[in-house]
Parts: C-alpha cells; sequence; structure tokens
C-alpha cells in the first residue's frame, strides 16, 4: 500500500488570478489519503451512466432569478464538530426561502484533499464527509425543491486533485497527471516547460506541476476524460441537480507557454456539456466562470450562462465616485446579453472583490445603492451568503479565506455550539441575521425588499432595460408585456433634481416597495422630474 503526502492547499494557490480556486495564508495540515496499487476504477465509481430525466423545478426556473452562493463548511453546524454541513443548510432553508432566493450555488461538496473549499477533487460521485451522508444531501435537495429553490453546484473540470486515482500516473501514484499554473516572480509563465515534475519556488511558495502536453494519457482533449466528466454530470443530474457552475473555463486546454487561456478547444468541450446538462436534460441551467472575456462566453452561447465579471466592479466604482457616468457601466448596461448572465457584487474569490462592507469601509448608504443596482438589472443576480446582513471579512486569517468567514447568525457567531473551524467575522457583533431581521431598516430588509420585489415583479425579473439617463443619477426602464419600471439611483452625496425623458406622456408612477414618497405623474412631453435626496433609491411602476 502506497500513502502520498500532499500539501492540499499549495497547488491552489497558483489558481488564484486565474481560476478563482482559493488562496490563501491558511494552509491546512499535510494528510495521508491511501491510494494504493489498485486501479482506478476499484477506488471511484467510473461506472457508465444513462440519462434518468426527472425535473423538479418548471422550464425558465432560473430566468430572472436570485440565487445564492453558499459554502456548506461555512454555513451552519448541526453536530457541534464546528463545521458546517449539509442538515445545517437544511435548518437554515426557511430563511432563504423567506429572502425570496429561488436559486442556490453550492461550493464544492464533494470529497477533496484540501479539507476546506473543495476544490481539490478526489471523488467526483462523493460528498465530503465533513459535510454529512448522501441520505443528508438528498433530504436538503428534497427540502430545497419542495420550497421552490433550485440547486446547482460547483464542477470541477478544469483540475482535480492529485490524490483522485483516476488522475494516477502510469504506476498507479496519486499526484502525477494534474495540471497546474505555475507563476515565478509576478508574471505568469511555464516554469516547468519539460514536463518533468518537481517543486518550485515562487511568488506563492513552493508547489508541483506538470505540463499537459506530456500527460497524452489523461487530459481534456482525450475523449474518456470527457466522457468521465460526463458521467459524472449524468450521475448528479439523475440524483436531482438543477444544473451547474463550471470553475475557471478559460483554462481548460493549454497548448503551449503563452497559450494557456481562451484555446478554441475550450468552446467545443463547454458546448458538449452544454448539449448534456440543457438539452438532454429538462429545465436544467449551467454557469461558466470565464475571467477572460465572460461577455464573449455568454455572446458565443456554449456555456448556458456567464458571470458578468467586470461589471461588478463598474458598479462598485460608479457608486464609489458618486458618478454612473463611466465607459465601463455604460458598456454593460447596453450589452443585450445581459440579461442571460449571472450578476455579482462579490464572490468566494478575492479576484471578483473583497467583502461588500470592506470595500465600502463599512458605509450603509453605498452598500445599500450597490445592492440595489444588481437586483434591478437583467439577468440571473447571485448573492454571496452574509451579503444580506453586511457580513465582513473573517478575523485572523489571510488570501481567500477572509471572505469565507463563517455565516454571521447571532451576535456572538450562532455558527456552532463549539469552536468554529474559522474565526468569524470581525463585524459579527452588530451585523448578524438574528438583530438585523429585528430591525426593518435593516440591511437584511434591503435586501429582502429588493429580493421579493424582483420576484414579483414581471419587468424587473425578464423586462429589458432601456437607459435614459447616465452621471450623479442613473436612470433606466424595464419593460415587458403589461409591465413597466423606472429605476432611478443618485449615486452623489448631495441632492439632485433631474429631468428623466421617459416619452410616455401624462404617465402615473406609482413607488414600489417604499423605494418612493408617493405618486408622481410625467408631463404632457412625457419628461419626469424628481427631486432627490442625496444617495435616494427610486423605484416605479406604470
Amino acid at each position: 500500500m502506497i500513502k502520498h503526502l500532499l500539501y492540499g492547499a499549495l497547488p491552489l494557490a497558483v489558481l488564484t488570478a486565474l481560476s478563482g480556486c482559493g488562496s490563501s495564508t491558511e494552509t491546512p495540515a499535510p494528510i495521508e489519503l491511501p491510494v494504493g496499487e489498485a486501479k482506478a476504477d476499484t477506488l471511484v465509481d467510473m461506472s457508465s451512466v444513462a440519462v434518468d430525466d426527472q425535473p423538479a423545478l418548471a422550464k425558465d426556473w432560473y430566468k430572472g432569478a436570485v440565487f445564492m452562493e453558499i459554502f456548506v463548511r461555512s454555513y451552519k453546524d448541526s453536530d457541534g464538530d464546528g463545521i458546517g454541513d449539509f442538515k445545517g443548510l437544511t435548518s437554515q432553508l426557511d430563511y432563504i426561502a423567506d429572502l425570496g432566493v429561488e436559486g442556490i450555488w453550492l461550493l464544492p461538496f464533494s470529497e477533496s484533499s484540501d479539507k476546506d473549499h473543495g476544490y481539490e477533487v478526489v471523488d467526483y460521485r462523493s460528498i465530503e464527509s465533513d459535510y454529512g451522508s448522501r441520505e443528508d444531501f438528498d433530504e436538503f435537495l428534497a427540502q430545497a425543491h419542495a420550497r421552490g429553490i433550485g440547486v446547482i453546484a460547483d464542477y470541477l473540470i478544469n483540475h482535480s486533485s492529485g490524490d483522485n486515482p483516476v488522475f494516477a500516473d502510469s504506476n498507479n501514484n496519486a499526484g502525477g497527471k494534474r495540471d497546474w499554473y505555475m507563476w515565478q516572480d509576478s508574471d505568469p509563465k511555464w516554469t516547468n516547460w519539460s514536463g518533468d515534475s518537481s517543486w518550485h519556488k515562487g511568488q506563492y511558495g513552493f508547489y508541483y506541476g506538470i505540463f499537459q502536453p506530456n500527460m497524452p494519457d489523461f487530459n481534456l482533449q482525450n475523449e474518456e476524460v470527457i466522457q468521465f466528466h460526463y458521467n459524472n454530470l449524468r450521475y448528479w443530474l439523475n440524483a436531482g441537480m438543477d444544473g451547474f457552475r463550471f470553475d475557471a473555463m478559460t483554462h481548460l486546454v493549454e497548448n503551449g507557454p503563452n497559450q494557456w487561456s481562451a484555446q478554441p478547444e475550450n468552446a467545443a468541450i463547454m458546448y458538449g456539456i452544454q448539449q448534456l446538462v440543457m438539452e438532454d436534460y429538462s429545465n436544467r441551467y449551467m454557469i461558466c466562470e470565464d475571467s477572460s472575456d465572460s461577455l464573449a462566453a455568454a455572446q458565443q452561447s456554449f456555456c448556458g450562462s456567464a458571470f458578468s465579471f467586470y461589471l461588478n466592479k463598474a458598479i462598485m466604482s460608479a457608486v464609489n465616485s458618486g458618478s454612473s457616468d463611466q465607459t465601463s457601466m455604460s458598456y454593460w448596461l447596453n450589452q443585450s446579453s445581459l440579461d442571460s448572465m449571472g450578476l455579482l457584487l462579490a464572490n468566494h474569490d478575492s479576484f471578483a472583490g473583497q467583502r461588500i462592507f470592506e470595500q465600502f469601509s463599512g458605509n450603509e448608504a453605498k452598500y445599500r445603492l450597490a445592492a440595489a443596482t444588481l437586483l434591478t438589472l437583467p439577468g440571473q443576480p447571485f448573492i454571496y451568503y452574509g451579503e444580506e446582513v453586511g457580513m465582513a471579512h473573517t478575523k485572523n486569517s489571510g488570501g481567500d479565506y477572509l471572505l469565507r468567514a463563517p455565516m454571521s447568525w447571532t451576535a456572538d457567531g450562532g455558527f456552532t455550539s463549539a469552536t468554529p473551524y474559522r474565526e468569524i467575522a470581525n463585524n459579527t457583533a452588530n451585523y448578524n441575521a438574528e438583530s438585523q431581521m429585528a430591525d426593518n431598516s435593516s440591511l437584511y430588509h434591503h435586501y429582502k425588499n429588493l429580493i421579493q420585489l424582483r420576484k414579483a415583479t414581471p419587468a424587473l425579473r425578464n423586462g429589458e432595460l432601456t437607459l435614459l439617463n447616465q452621471g450623479e443619477v442613473l436612470a433606466f426602464t424595464r419593460t415587458t408585456a403589461g409591465s413597466n419600471v423606472l429605476v432611478v439611483f443618485n449615486y452623489s452625496e448631495s441632492a439632485q433634481t433631474p429631468s428623466i425623458a421617459l416619452e410616455q406622456q401624462s404617465a402615473v408612477l406609482t413607488p414600489l416597495a417604499g423605494f418612493g414618497s408617493g405618486n408622481i405623474s410625467s408631463t404632457s412631453a412625457g419628461q419626469v422630474n424628481l427631486s432627490l435626496a442625496p444617495q435616494e433609491i427610486r423605484i416605479y411602476q406604470y
């Protein structure tokens, strides 16, 4: 019996800027995983899986819906071991449903060798032992569906753990055939071009790597590997999963030291997956992480959907600067494909931005403006767990782990009855679900009002966007058959008196969800004249 000693987090560190898989100064203790001399198919389930299509939700359930991204390890501990689990997550489904959330994106939950964020998958068809049993997962999925909530899961096609038996080397030793990016100094480059496997010292420490073209047996240009992933996807779709988020889609195939991103083969791989997920199965949803050109990924329609990276930065910049009169903002708001994309302000990766509370230095007025912007645009907004209560960074950590604190349920944490596996957020005493739910003027109720409003208003959920005004005041309409909404944001810290060309004469505009104090009317020329307080939000139906 051979045992392979693995420092699980080290290879992941080099992917931070590209794939967002995670890095940190919190390096887990080395672990030993049995690999043995057996063949891969005796160590993990590699059986062929046929389509068994039994959709749990209605067609197009995801269109315009608000998703919550959840890290199971950090959400709720049910058994007092200090680690979040599926039973804990299930116990909080009423909280999620009450917000109006209609989709959950789970960070990886399969058995992994990093024993944290889960991106080093050891067995694609397993449940992380820290999270409970398969029965616990099945119950979570059934309870989510009973509340009309769809569940998608992170799927790691870009890479797996070196301890995944499928990707062992020709001698069945783990770690032999895996594909990692490597840095030296500050520029991405291959430091191991010759193909020999060795340790390298670089910007983020030591890490292990092998160059893919020297691995003819297992890579994503090998049809057997593609079929292996197809069968894994069918396995979870047959179990009732409603779709997937695909990690690091832009880094699937590498053709050389200067051809390691956005290679043409990637599109073909993802198109095949899209056919499986969205054509072989009914009412499913998939979305890709493409940090290089997310708009192109959405426009080319080989990923189902893609996250609108850089729109989030445009929104945060507009709010911080007090003006939406920016090229990047108008660029995004004029994209017709925005309605098919995933929207976000921040997520589990630092390349997408720090926790929102940190980005705005605790300024709630700015926080509310950013949230309202996100939740009134076309597309599928994704909020990151704890975002709705203003969660900040965890204490005494670094890197992406800062963004992955245990959920702030109460003033003292409320995540576990024991010592949490990671320290709670640094603002938990004042920003937690319990205290914010009790305060009708809180950030939590701001999110809830907006999410419920979007859910109940066809124009906000699915309507077309027409940009009417940019600058200190951003104004646009969302329109669909029988439903018209005017959205107005004063990003400025001073009062504004805009005149907005609605182009609908003598229309009566009624404020929605308290975003406005009373009815107003457009003029006979179709103008809407407003008097806005600093950083005020107005939403009208007409």
